[in-house]
């Protein structure tokens, strides 16, 4: 059984016995408890900072002092890793020091509310322009219809575990910019009749906002999610929308017509300014359009990659590919880091990527466009990087393989050809810890094990934890592992391996050892 289907039947055990001690702990509980969030059945709704804390299923530790939530991620991590780290190799996790309003992309659904009484004017004294725009009031295609009824526009976030919409004017967590373009996004609705999505039935024109706000240029992207493309009225909308949100820089209409969870469609037209902004991340500037990947918090993200580039530990001599590239982020910065070559790889942005190479005057980087399991285990069968000379291949300086695979984790076919190309170090970078031990595991049952661990807290507030876990080999590494006959080589030093930061205990954890922890005036706020 491989080290993956060991991982996830011992998973599968741990869940179920965690099921029945859920069970018998909620035997007794109520059914409308059982849907409140954590923090609240702690605490009360009324302790909370967020007046609809209960509801709202956006972060679930608000009621938990800031300190205590990097303490309980920290032992959380500890638990996970302990049988795959080495003692010492796992760091504290990086805090912010202000962990609110961080979140720099806001998406925002709209829903009817409560049915309104009709406007006190005269229907027929509406001109044959407004007539067409009233177009997008009703049902999706309803061309010359009029709306039969007028209803509150509400937008906000979902319950937890539902799609049951709860308003909200203020979000402790999203960036208050973008807060305000949603909620003039919803007023400039309501001034115009047009009627938001309605998920039952698959009418109404308005689904979603999405906004984007670069966390150095102060640029805003506004994605307006609509039901069908005709938008007669959309430059009044994005004049009012630019008057009341003078930072607004550019409006996209992106088009999904399809009755699906999925937010964006695949149709997009640009309604006003380039369609995309700019934004800073770790001195390099990056093109953000409606559909690229890029992190919420960028202020935690410069954290992240930094600690990333230092556990890669780039010389100037490595060949570092930058695994699910993405728009070229990772890459990008591993260019600038110390990296002599890298190679990206994405099979939708791609093409991004290399715009952001050239943008910004990165001579070093190259991105492809493919499926990154079929490249990774390519390269594996050729043995080389496509180098011109054998000093611009791998071999020359060692390789580095960074990866930051999607929701779904990575493969087994993508990590038996990683170790196959023997790197010198593999620095993995996920979301998902448990997906991410899975996969870790497996690289240790094939010749490569943890040297360092290291949490960064990219989500206060929430149970999310972004890691880093790096992996170097432990023994004689063959050319691949594929059957090829392979000499041996001699297991790497680690002499050179720094000091281990102290480990974390939670008595000491609770007195503040927890690193760049939150300000105490912030912890009391949240109190």
């Amino acid at each position: 059984m491989s080290g993956m289907a060991n991982y996830e039947k011992r998973r599968q055990e741990d869940a179920k016995k965690k099921a029945k001690s859920n069970t018998r702990a909620k035997s007794g509980a109520g059914s409308k408890s059982a849907g409140r969030s954590r923090a609240a059945q702690r605490v009360g709704a009324s302790d909370s900072p967020c007046p609809v804390d209960a509801r709202c299923g956006g972060c679930k530790n608000l009621c938990v002092p800031y300190t205590k939530q990097l303490i309980d991620k920290q032992l959380r991590i500890e638990r996970l890793f302990a049988p795959l780290a080495p003692d010492g190799t796992i760091s504290l996790i990086k805090g912010m020091k202000d962990p609110y309003h961080y979140r720099n992309k806001v998406i925002s659904p709209f829903a009817p509310g409560k049915k309104l009484p009709p406007r006190g004017q005269d229907r027929k004294a509406i001109d044959s322009r407004n007539r067409k725009a009233a177009d997008v009031r009703g049902a999706k295609g309803g061309k010359g219809k009029r709306p039969q009824a007028r209803y509150e526009i509400l937008t906000g976030m979902y319950a937890a575990g539902s799609h049951e919409l709860v308003p909200t004017d203020k979000c402790l967590i999203e960036n208050e910019t973008a807060k305000k373009v949603v909620l003039a996004v919803r007023d400039i609705m309501r001034k115009h009749d047009v009627a938001p999505y309605r998920e039952d039935t698959g009418t109404g024109f308005m689904r979603h906002v999405v906004v984007r706000v670069g966390h150095t240029s102060g640029e805003v992207l506004v994605t307006l999610v609509t039901n069908s493309d005709d938008f007669p009225s959309s430059k009044s909308f994005c004049r009012e929308l630019i008057r009341l949100c003078p930072a607004v820089t550019t409006v996209v209409q992106n088009v999904n017509e399809r009755q699906t969870n999925v937010i964006l469609g695949d149709k997009e037209r640009v309604l006003y300014g380039p369609g995309f902004i700019l934004d800073e991340l770790c001195g390099l500037s990056f093109r953000i359009s409606s559909k690229s990947f890029y992190q919420v918090n960028a202020t935690q993200t410069e954290v992240l990659y930094r600690a990333a580039m230092e556990l890669a530990g780039f010389d100037g001599t490595q060949v570092a590919i930058d695994a699910y590239c993405g728009t070229g982020t990772i890459g990008l910065v591993a260019a600038k880091s110390g990296a002599a070559r890298v190679i990206g790889v994405d099979s939708v942005e791609s093409a991004i990527a290399r715009t952001n190479a050239r943008h910004n005057g990165v001579e070093n980087a190259e991105f492809v466009a493919g499926d990154a399991t079929d490249f990774m285990c390519a390269l594996a069968k050729e043995g080389v990087l496509g180098a011109e000379s054998p000093e611009e291949g791998a071999q020359a300086g060692g390789l580095v393989v960074l990866m930051d695979p999607p929701r779904a984790g990575s493969t087994e076919e993508f990590l038996r050809a990683a170790a196959a190309l023997a790197p010198e170090r593999i620095v993995y970078i996920y979301c998902n810890l448990e997906t991410q031990a899975r996969d870790v595991e497996f690289l240790d049952s094939i010749g490569y094990a943890v040297v360092a661990v290291q949490p960064v807290d990219m989500f206060p507030h929430t149970d999310h934890i972004e890691c880093i876990v790096a992996l170097e080999p432990v023994d004689s590494l063959s050319p691949d592992r594929w059957g090829k006959e392979g000499g041996e080589e001699e297991a790497p030093d680690n002499e050179g391996t720094p000091d281990a930061e102290e480990e974390v205990a939670e008595e000491e954890a609770l007195d503040g050892e927890v690193a760049d922890s939150a300000d105490p005036a912030i912890d009391e706020e949240v109190e």
